[in-house]
């Protein structure tokens, strides 16, 4: 049971990862090409995009700590109700346990030693209702500050992919390089998330880039519009 409920919660911290990184990638790839095409001078891009890794993985980090608090007081708060109901009506919630399992294809002395098993435990059997009734599972809701430093730290990780082609070349080519490496990083990530689920890897993956290249194109886009509104000189394009 420990070992499941450890396996649970590392898919739960990748998915985290995931989330974290793919939201870094996008928005900040979307808002380094906005800032290169405005401008002949890297750095500005590049600081323009350190700024926003750190705004957006302080951003992240606290909303994943916001939500995942808020979902952690409603599964303490049902698995409270759950309680008082085992407290004060046993029998309906035995039945309800026996036909939890009896549902599954458990029958005869398996089903009652299982459904014994379960009862002899009021903690368990309310967790138990929880996680097949109600398909809450106490591992995802633990820790609010570990899940918060899990996705900002994937942010920041995915932030820096978009930066990292300016940090070597030129704006042209950082513009061109930028969009490619995020395009391919945001597949590969599009694939893994998939990989955790039932969706088909493929679509996934191409789904993500598309995003990403969208991002980058609307970014671009209102880059070219400022420069042309302002009247900025000295841009590569």
């Amino acid at each position: 049971m420990k070992k499941d409920m450890s396996h649970k919660s590392s898919k739960f911290n990748f998915k985290n990862l995931i989330l974290g990184g793919q939201d870094g990638i996008v928005n900040v790839l979307g808002l380094v090409l906005g800032v290169a095409s405005a401008t002949a001078d890297k750095k500005i891009v590049i600081i323009a995009g350190l700024v926003s890794l750190v705004a957006e993985s302080i951003s992240m980090g606290a909303v994943a700590y916001t939500s995942s608090k808020a979902a952690k007081e409603y599964y303490e708060s049902r698995l409270k109700e759950e309680e008082e109901e085992i407290k004060e009506q046993p029998k309906a919630e035995i039945k309800q346990i026996r036909d939890l399992y009896y549902n599954k294809g458990f029958r005869g002395n398996l089903l009652n030693s299982i459904v014994n098993k379960i009862i002899s435990n009021k903690k368990t059997w309310a967790k138990t209702i929880m996680q097949e009734e109600h398909n809450l599972s106490p591992e995802e809701y633990e820790k609010p500050l570990s899940v918060a430093a899990v996705v900002g730290l994937a942010t920041v990780i995915g932030s820096i992919v978009p930066i990292i082609p300016f940090l070597v070349l030129n704006i042209k080519n950082g513009i061109i390089t930028s969009l490619i490496f995020s395009a391919i990083v945001l597949f590969i990530v599009g694939a893994l998330k998939a990989k955790l689920s039932i969706g088909n890897w493929k679509r996934s993956g191409t789904e993500l880039m598309l995003i990403g290249i969208v991002s980058a194109i609307i970014g671009y886009g209102v880059g070219l519009l400022l420069k042309i509104i302002f009247g900025l000189n000295g841009v590569v394009v």
